[in-house]
């Protein structure tokens, strides 16, 4: 697959989106770029701002397996990665794979569910692979977690743990839309902006060829030390008590190879890191007090690093 032929799939993929998620081209393009990167994607948002629609719509619009899972505090651990169970007509155990088994899996208000039930996620999201009863089953390939979360101030939730956070490539929000969008969105008939009313554009196939261009985008060596320079920057400043891991570091790289190439570029530039930069870092990070305490937020945070990190020319 040649240069141009990847950015006609990408282009169609977004035209695609473009049609149930209106007005918000920039979240778009981070999905698909969390999507080519191999990385998984945390929408968090109000009830009501679309979040399920652009998981299921990014779904739908690939020719692939696809499951959803209504996190609620009930949910088990097996009701997510599978159990095994005795097979009475063939006297032996087998495996009754769970709805993580599939290529794109929306994890809808992941944050209504116990920890218990978040860590069950952790395997399959840094291996691709689940375990159970000391046999190891691999998901198929790709596999993206589409996970959606209220913010923590609503009743029912359950923040999730750093460690699992961090496994996350992006954090974004979609945020209101303007009046005329809004305005557009009403008035449209309703089914035209159901997402599984969408018909796919691309192939699974597609998208692990696209992953596999990705890797091959040019990043310059002064890139790379922009990129640790403000990693570097989370972990000695007073303000920041947790810092970016060498993980959300190696999450950046590949993440601003993406964005060029989701851009219709094979080299990456400064603008693209920028980009990055806090939906990759703020949910990786923890501020030294909180927010209550007159201390800005993470998003904040990672853009008063970005202001003093020095820029490639």
């Amino acid at each position: 697959m040649d240069h141009k032929e990847i950015y006609g799939k990408i282009q169609a993929l977004k035209k695609n989106l473009e049609k149930v998620i209106r007005g918000k081209p920039d979240t778009i393009d981070l999905a698909m770029t969390t999507l080519f990167a191999g990385g998984h994607l945390l929408i968090e948002d109000v009830p009501g701002i679309g979040k399920t629609t652009l998981a299921h719509g990014l779904a739908k619009s690939i020719n692939c397996t696809f499951q959803r899972i209504q996190f609620t505090s009930d949910l088990l651990p097996s009701d997510v990665i599978g159990v095994t169970i005795y097979n009475q007509s063939d006297h032996c155990f087998e495996f009754k794979p769970g709805p993580i088994f599939a290529n794109i899996v929306l994890a809808d208000e992941i944050n209504r569910t116990s920890p218990k039930t978040q860590s069950a996620l952790l395997e399959a999201m840094n291996d691709g692979q689940v375990s159970v009863e000391k046999v190891t089953h691999p998901l198929p390939k790709p596999f993206m977690l589409l996970a959606t979360q209220n913010p923590l101030e609503y009743a029912g939730t359950f923040p999730l743990p750093e460690s699992q956070l961090d496994r996350f490539a992006m954090r974004i929000s979609i945020g209101y839309p303007a009046e005329d969008v809004e305005r557009d969105i009403i008035e449209s008939p309703p089914e035209t902006l159901m997402p599984e009313n969408l018909t796919p554009v691309i192939t699974s196939e597609d998208v692990l060829r696209i992953q596999e261009a990705t890797e091959k985008v040019k990043v310059e060596e002064d890139l790379v030390s922009y990129m640790l320079g403000i990693a570097a920057g989370t972990r000695n400043v007073k303000t920041i008590r947790l810092g970016v891991s060498p993980r959300g570091t190696m999450t950046l790289y590949r993440a601003t190879q993406a964005m060029a190439l989701v851009n219709g570029r094979d080299y990456c530039t400064p603008d693209d890191i920028k980009t990055l930069a806090v939906p990759v870092f703020a949910h990786r990070i923890i501020p030294a007090q909180s927010i209550e305490e007159g201390i800005e937020d993470a998003e904040a945070l990672i853009e008063e690093i970005l202001s003093t990190a020095t820029v490639p020319v």
